[in-house]
């Protein structure tokens, strides 16, 4: 009987793990597009639900009936390199005009079930029409109608539209198509991970790009903190608890959230309580819990998944040329050097393969393919890029390329 219960909690212990790492790979797993992973989150959602409370603050949603998990994130600063992306093989970012037809679009989607594509957008001009600071929607316009069907693509990816019939793609072709739509109008207001909506700010619209920093920091204001302002500076003094509380869940979302996390980045407060004895030993409990494998240095840290479950990017990866290049490039980078060193050295690895990387073998290929692949090295915490000057940090070490050594050549003397 002792084996079997010491099973069991191994299973437990194992599928938690999986779970926290699988929210945090997608943190919206719907039973329509992944149900195993749904499965799995629904049974272990109280000891899941736990470990992202405690520590990082941030809130599970499961709601079994309705088939879908919410992991409501909210990070410490902004982060613009996570963009809507329009549901196609580029993969491009959304730009102004789709962000705006998204707010428009999930605004009218709540008061109605079911819709057809040809009511949404109708509903949509209208209500752009009386706004005096957005342009008015244009289904006569094919850029709009494709502008429009990116943000209805994307709503269907997250599970908030469900096509019952006709295919979204055909009001690209025409402003006539025939689709209809049913709404999931519980999950809509999930989507927004802020714990203060943008209608409570009460902002003129002519302040807003003025006062843009200051209004993003309102949205992501976190009342169980105090009055902590969002680069983690006081707004107002708050309690000791509330302090604690916030120095605990600010370090573990930047652990768990970037790929590395250096103690020159963390204020003197964070610093301090990381490496105490307490710090420590939440480090290695939360890295233990999550299936993680915690790397604890004196320059930064950072959390491993040997499963590669918890991130949705990952380098060294030769599925991507950009990435392709930053390893190749990083190797040149073990000490300061000029962007334009490493575009020469983007010029040489062009030269010396011609049939590699097409798209960057025209003119100006090698500056792109350098900016390309200092944008990957930036993002993965390995290099930083201060006045034109690159700055190896500490992870790009783990990345060096040492000299090939073998057993044999090690144990017999060189031939003469």
């Amino acid at each position: 009987m002792s084996n079997l219960s010491n099973q069991l909690a191994i299973t437990e212990r194992e599928e938690v793990a999986r779970g926290i790492r699988l929210l945090l790979s997608g943190p919206l797993i719907s039973n329509r597009t992944a149900a195993e992973w749904f499965d799995l989150v629904r049974r272990r959602r109280e000891p899941i639900r736990r470990w992202f409370d405690y520590y990082c603050g941030w809130t599970l949603i499961v709601e079994p009936r309705l088939g879908y998990a919410r992991l409501v994130k909210i990070r410490t600063a902004t982060d613009p390199s996570r963009p809507a992306r329009r549901i196609r093989s580029g993969r491009a970012p959304f730009d102004r005009r789709r962000y705006v037809l998204l707010c428009l679009v999930a605004a009218e989607l709540l008061a109605v079930p079911v819709t057809t594509i040809g009511l949404l957008a109708d509903r949509v001009s209208r209500a752009s029409a009386v706004d005096p600071v957005v342009t008015r929607f244009d289904s006569a316009s094919r850029a709009e109608r494709m502008a429009f069907v990116d943000v209805l693509r994307l709503l269907e990816y997250y599970g908030v539209l469900e096509v019952v019939d006709g295919a979204t793609e055909s009001f690209v072709d025409t402003a006539a198509a025939k689709v209809l739509y049913r709404i999931d109008a519980t999950l809509l207001p999930h989507l927004l991970a802020a714990p203060v909506g943008a209608s409570q700010l009460a902002v003129p619209a002519d302040e807003v790009s003025l006062r843009f920093e200051e209004l993003v920091g309102q949205l992501t204001l976190e009342r169980r903190y105090g009055r902590i302002a969002a680069d983690g500076g006081d707004a107002v003094p708050a309690s000791e608890t509330q302090r604690n509380l916030w120095l605990r869940h600010s370090v573990f979302r930047r652990l768990i959230d970037d790929p590395v996390v250096y103690m020159d980045d963390l204020t003197a407060e964070e610093r301090t309580y990381i490496t105490s004895p307490t710090g420590k030993r939440l480090l290695r409990d939360a890295a233990d819990q999550g299936g993680f494998i915690l790397e604890d240095r004196a320059d930064g840290m950072m959390l491993i998944d040997p499963d590669a479950i918890a991130t949705d990017g990952r380098f060294p990866d030769d599925a991507s040329t950009a990435k392709l290049a930053a390893l190749l490039l990083l190797d040149r980078l073990r000490k300061p050097s000029a962007t334009e060193q490493l575009e020469i050295a983007a010029a040489a690895l062009l030269a010396r393969f011609p049939r590699w990387a097409k798209s960057y073998q025209a003119n100006g290929g090698p500056r792109q393919l350098a900016d390309d692949a200092l944008a990957v090295l930036t993002s993965f915490g390995l290099v930083r890029v201060v006045n034109s000057i690159v700055y190896p940090l500490p992870a790009a070490a783990r990345y060096a390329v040492g000299p090939t050594r073998s057993t044999e050549s090690d144990a017999e003397e060189p031939m003469s």
